[in-house]
């Protein structure tokens, strides 16, 4: 009990004296003869039914933007990319995009319907879905309009989060669609399969039915709970890899046939004019991309000396096999530590050390993935895309540390 009794005492010294303190350097004799403080005086608080962030953490929120002024249901809530660590995101901070506003769904009214070129037409409630066999992975959603402020012909200053927060990643949970469609019998004829959402807009895409057969699933749980509202309770598709817009949430109907439903975010979005004038249309893997998150645009460094930089690397055609960091706006680069064994279609925290001069650098990764596939630089995107991009911006980011330590966004 006297270790103990002693050991606490050292904590609550340096909790008082020592935090205020750099990293790493010697508490003063005196430091032991502070107050304690007071939370380590009493009892805590009670337990609670479903936990909460601190209340100091209540800054790390989504921020919200809308398509159309007084229209509050047609938008997207970034992820505060910049403020999180891991390659998970949290339930509550998950970006969320949306058309028609999130529906007040029902579960046990809800159901999917499997129809068209099937010799079975089936449906489903949630209870029978859950007693399907069901899988978890780990996948990321990336929203294809994500970074698109890098089409814009000046940097836009926007942090990490409000810039390339239209990506996440959770572990999901359920249903393979193959097992229902089985089931249902597909014809001979079929070669799409038609999504649609039960929101009230009926949020609808196209997806190559090869690939519904291969990896997607109707999921049911996110992070091992049910899944949010805004994220698609109770039961989304799941398109792994492809861009987010086909993994339709509140889903209630998957729709067989032997053509594309051409529907309006077929056509009118969701494809863009290339410089040579043709138009790509059905783009759907999200192509190889990183971001460092810290140091990022609205940082300030605290001075000269070791700094991490750290960040995130995703594909959708699979795992990262490598991530180099360069701190001279790419005259030399240097590979960085993944943290984590890489996952096919996954986010992969990266991070190496950097010794901060004092002087102005720019900061950038740039990620390959298992495929070969690498990264480009702005410069090379424009030129084969032109200039007037919206979709699948996935160009090397530059953040600038200037001599006073502030970041910021530029091209180079």
């Amino acid at each position: 009990m006297a270790a103990i009794s002693k050991r606490r005492a050292f904590l609550r010294a340096g909790l008082q004296a020592g935090v205020a303190a750099s990293p790493g350097k010697v508490l003063p004799a005196s430091a032991t003869e502070t107050n304690n403080p007071k939370w380590m005086n009493g009892p805590g608080q009670p337990f609670a039914a479903y936990g909460q962030p601190a209340p100091q953490e209540s800054h790390v929120i989504r921020r919200v933007g809308l398509n159309y002024r007084g229209i509050d249901d047609n938008g997207a809530a970034w992820c505060p990319l910049e403020q999180l660590q891991g390659s998970i995101t949290p339930n509550g901070l998950h970006f969320v995009r949306n058309h028609a506003g999130t529906p007040a769904i029902q579960p046990e009214q809800h159901r999917l319907y499997i129809h068209g070129e099937v010799h079975r037409p089936l449906q489903f409630s949630v209870s029978n879905l859950l007693r399907y066999p069901q899988v978890s992975r780990q996948l990321f959603i990336e929203c294809g309009g994500n970074s698109s402020a890098g089409w814009s012909e000046y940097p836009v200053q926007r942090t990490a989060g409000l810039t390339h927060g239209l990506v996440s990643a959770s572990e999901w949970t359920g249903v393979p669609v193959r097992l229902l469609l089985e089931e249902a019998g597909v014809q001979a004829s079929a070669q799409w399969v038609v999504a649609t959402g039960n929101d009230s807009g009926a949020f609808d895409m196209s997806i190559p039915l090869e690939k519904i057969m291969d990896d997607c699933i109707i999921a049911l749980y996110q992070n091992g709970e049910r899944l949010r509202p805004g994220n698609g309770y109770p039961m989304r598709l799941l398109v792994p890899g492809w861009k987010g817009v086909l993994s339709v949430k509140w889903l209630g109907g998957l729709q067989l046939s032997s053509q594309p439903a051409m529907s309006r975010n077929e056509t009118a979005h969701y494809t863009e004019i290339l410089p040579n004038g043709l138009s790509r249309q059905f783009t759907t893997t999200m192509a190889v991309k990183s971001l460092i998150t810290s140091p990022s645009h609205g940082m300030t460094l605290a001075g000269p000396g070791v700094q991490e930089i750290t960040g995130l690397a995703w594909s959708g055609h699979g795992k990262i096999a490598r991530v180099e960091v360069s701190t001279d706006g790419g005259q030399s680069w240097a590979d960085a530590e993944l943290c984590e064994p890489p996952r096919p279609m996954a986010l992969t925290r990266f991070r190496t050390s950097w010794k901060w001069d004092g002087e102005d650098h720019i900061l950038q990764s740039r990620a390959t993935d298992e495929r070969g596939h690498v990264q480009p630089t702005r410069q090379a995107l424009v030129a084969e895309r032109g200039d007037k991009g919206f979709y699948h911006y996935n160009a090397i980011v530059s953040w600038e540390v200037n001599s006073f330590g502030l970041v910021s966004h530029v091209y180079v």
